[in-house]
């Protein structure tokens, strides 16, 4: 008999801690297959008292993904608090208008993947949700360099704060 309720006492508190450490681990992050395609996530705007927050989820992988625009012109980013600059690949630039000449590429970077030369822009405005930034520093990779555009500290350090809590990014202005 005692082995029973032994049993029963460890599902119990099984039943009361998993699914709060799974919340702490992002959910389905563990359990999706590995080469899952991730699409954006929307950003969650949820205006403050005198300002805007908006909060994002993982995707399956953990990355924090969100859709946003420049200059109107609505793209795709990575949340990477580990980039100085907002950081965008060569072709999403040249649909937003810029063309950078070799010569322009100038700034040197040093990446996950090595050091890589980039072009210097100015973005004039930078929205994520209700979140608007004007005259965003940015700089512009090669293609073969960046496969994706990250939202970086150009344009994060400039909110009011941004912090990780319960398993999501919040930014707010």
């Amino acid at each position: 008999m005692r082995p029973i309720f032994f049993f029963a006492f460890l599902a119990l508190i099984a039943a009361a801690v998993v699914p709060r450490y799974m919340g702490q681990l992002g959910g389905a992050a563990a359990v999706a297959p590995p080469g899952a395609p991730s699409a954006p996530t929307a950003a969650i705007a949820d205006p403050v008292s005198g300002g805007s927050r908006v909060v994002i989820e993982p995707d399956a992988r953990g990355h924090f993904r969100v859709e946003g625009a420049i200059d109107g012109r609505r793209l795709d980013f990575v949340v990477d608090t580990g980039a100085s600059v907002v950081t965008l690949t060569e072709s999403d630039a040249a649909r937003l208008g810029f063309h950078p000449a070799p010569r322009d590429f100038v700034a040197q970077l040093k990446t996950a993947n090595g050091t890589v030369r980039g072009a210097p822009v100015r973005l004039d405005m930078v929205e994520i949700g209700g979140l608007m930034l004007r005259n965003v520093t940015a700089v512009v990779l090669p293609d073969e360099a960046l496969s994706e555009n990250l939202l970086g500290l150009s344009f994060l350090s400039r909110l009011h704060r941004f912090e990780y809590r319960d398993g999501r990014l919040v930014l707010e202005d």
